[in-house]
């Protein structure tokens, strides 16, 4: 077969591929165990994680904001979902839905699947990520509901580096600064918050390692200048 062919230039384009690759995996995890002072941290692996994340994008484009339940949960939050979004809503990664509700003078216009691709990659998940962070319903149920089986590996960091930035958020300032922070004006504001969900110990204690070294970035304690840790 094709696939089990161990071809020179197979090889080849395989050791290349490792050698572009490699660029980009020696980056710290975001996540609550990435430093404990104890042995070298350990490498997120970015290339292994981006699939997961387009995953967890085409689910929540493609199926989740189409469910009821997701729809209740973003009218709760007040975010709009992308299918809700005017003047350019995405409906689909495939521009299957996206003739529905799109209308001109000349009636029905289909969008193709390269244009509806083109929009739905643009589509960020980090706003729902911290509307649900904010409310305290990043829950493993509601996050499953939203970004589908994949919704650990694929935005399982940012919604851990989401929950940090609301620690620190939080330490900075005062409520109504905060709430600044996360409502999406004019209309899409955080009709409430809450304190962050169920955080762990680890959690809070990799939070106050990252807020010493941002204070110390402040005195610019970095580099030769940075303060000895245990």
């Amino acid at each position: 077969m094709a696939f089990s062919s161990s071809s020179s230039e197979d090889n080849f384009g395989s050791s290349s591929r490792s050698l572009r690759d490699a660029r980009f995996t020696g980056i710290n995890s975001p996540s609550e165990s990435s430093s404990h002072g104890k042995g070298p941290e350990p490498q997120f692996d970015i290339i292994s994680w981006y699939p997961r994340h387009q995953s967890c994008q085409r689910y929540f484009i493609d199926h989740a904001q189409h469910e009821p339940l997701v729809q209740t949960f973003a009218a709760f939050v007040n975010i709009l979902l992308p299918f809700q979004r005017q003047p350019n809503p995405v409906f689909s990664t495939t521009g299957s839905r996206s003739g529905k509700a799109r209308l001109d003078r000349e009636g029905p216009s289909r969008v193709s699947s390269s244009e509806a691709a083109a929009a739905a990659s643009a589509v960020s998940l980090i706003p729902y990520i911290r509307r649900l962070v904010v409310t305290g319903m990043d829950v493993p149920q509601v996050l499953h509901g939203f970004f589908g089986d994949d919704w650990r590996a694929g935005i399982g960091p940012q919604r851990e580096a989401e929950r940090r930035n609301y620690l620190f958020a939080a330490k900075s300032g005062g409520w109504a600064s905060v709430k600044r922070d996360y409502d999406i004006p004019p209309l899409e504001t955080v009709p409430f918050m809450r304190p962050l969900f169920d955080p762990t110990d680890g959690e809070i204690e990799a939070a106050e390692r990252s807020w010493s070294e941002w204070l110390a970035l402040e005195d610019w304690m970095v580099g030769s200048r940075a303060p000895e840790t245990d």
